[in-house]
């Protein structure tokens, strides 16, 4: 079931294969090997679980439920705000032939950080797991004041608020980050590392862990996601040539973050051992691999306004127009890292996941709390700038590299 089948295509009226390969270049998760070691650890944790998934129905998120169903746990409750696409799950899952799904089973279209949603944790029966799969996750988002307020709220604050509030103990509280939050160069990268120090300050109580992701190749709103739907509607290709991205699968994403909840330790980061140059591209690099899988030869214009103008004559002719470009927006990185150098890591646990070691590690809580207080009195404060967050950013995330450019990718075709 970890195999990732890759069927050919005459063109781009098949939008429903599996292309994932085209960006890692594994015909198998890299995790197989560590799942099926593990296996016995996660079968005896999970079959008589309750457990709970916040952002079930993203991309991750759906994953995530996948791969822990194949561990047939006793009640599992699936959350998110998005009511189409948690019904669209929930019917994948019931006409599924290899999943079984528990009877103890619910799909509640509320929101993290809702009233309703901590109502629900009162008065429900304790969770042995909660992962959280909820993420403000684009670099745009950031873009001006209002969006990067609910990039915080998610990010940073429904996390606080709901481990202030949680009425018990459970095994582990799981929250996904980023590698975009190893020497964060943007403030969604430092949103989750700000994030993931709210987790190490609670888990002196609440046992806790998270992952750092590479990107999830084809994931809802990624830039290979809309590569399909721009060939789906027969519009040009446009992609950055400078920078370089690690990815991974659907099914990999799902299986780290389960590993990293119920076999990793107290405050543990888990990360995959993916090697620069080795398994990095760019983003013109994997369109030009996802047309010419398609059966159409990339035809590299000059400019949006070429690649758009010969549009239907070049796609008529097999041919589909390409805008490849040097990346000019704000928050953008050239490439990614999992980890510092001054990090512990645990290298060996793991076939090829590694982790690392936040135990011996000090959270400062005054700064946290000071960013937090920050951050709820300048929701309503119409003084408040975008300046004044990166200001406060970067009193929590000194490494933070951000440089406002000026322009953001709402201005890119």
């Amino acid at each position: 079931s970890y195999v990732l089948p890759i069927r050919k295509s005459d063109g781009p009226k098949n939008m429903n294969s599996n292309y994932e390969y085209l960006a890692t270049r594994r015909k198998k998760s890299m995790f197989l090997d560590d799942i099926r070691e593990n296996y016995k650890v996660l079968k005896n944790s999970l079959v008589n679980s309750r457990i709970a998934i916040l952002g079930a129905a993203g991309s991750i998120g759906s994953s995530v439920v996948k791969n822990i169903l194949k561990f047939n746990p006793r009640s599992v409750v699936l959350i998110d705000i998005n009511e189409n696409n948690l019904v669209e799950i929930v019917r994948d899952l019931r006409s599924s032939s290899n999943i079984s799904v528990p009877q103890d089973f619910s799909a509640l279209p509320i929101a993290f950080g809702s009233i309703e949603m901590k109502r629900y944790f009162i008065e429900t029966k304790p969770f042995n797991y909660i992962l959280n799969l909820c993420a403000i996750k684009h670099v745009r988002s950031e873009k001006n004041i209002y969006s990067l307020i609910r990039m915080v709220d998610t990010n940073i604050l429904y996390l606080y608020e709901f481990l202030e509030f949680l009425p018990y103990k459970c095994e582990k509280v799981f929250s996904v980050s980023t590698d975009k939050a190893t020497n964060p160069s943007n403030l969604m990268g430092a949103s989750k590392l700000i994030m993931e120090n709210i987790l190490f300050l609670y888990s002196h109580n609440q046992p806790t862990s998270t992952a750092r992701f590479a990107n999830v190749a084809f994931s809802d709103g990624s830039l290979p996601f809309g590569f399909l739907k721009r060939i789906e509607k027969k519009q040009p290709i446009a992609a950055p040539i400078d920078v370089k991205r690690f990815f991974i699968t659907h099914e990999e994403a799902g299986q780290l973050c389960l590993l990293s909840c119920v076999s990793g330790e107290n405050r543990d980061v888990f990360f995959p051992k993916l090697q620069k140059d080795l398994h990095e591209l760019t983003f013109s690099e994997i369109a030009v691999r996802l047309l010419e899988h398609l059966g159409y030869e990339p035809y590299e214009c000059s400019s949006e306004v070429e690649a758009k103008k010969k549009s239907s004559e070049l796609i008529q002719n097999k041919k589909w127009p390409c805008f490849f470009f040097k990346s000019d927006t704000t928050g953008e990185k050239e490439y990614e890292e999992f980890f510092e150098d001054s990090d512990e890591l645990d290298l060996n646990r793991y076939n090829n996941i590694g982790i690392i070691k936040k135990a011996k590690k000090t959270v400062d809580e005054v700064k946290i709390k000071n960013f937090i207080e920050f951050a709820y009195k300048a929701k309503m404060n119409n003084s408040i700038t975008k300046n004044d967050y990166v200001r406060e950013f970067k009193k929590i995330v000194p490494k933070l590299t951000h440089i406002e450019k000026g322009r953001n990718l709402d201005q890119k075709m």
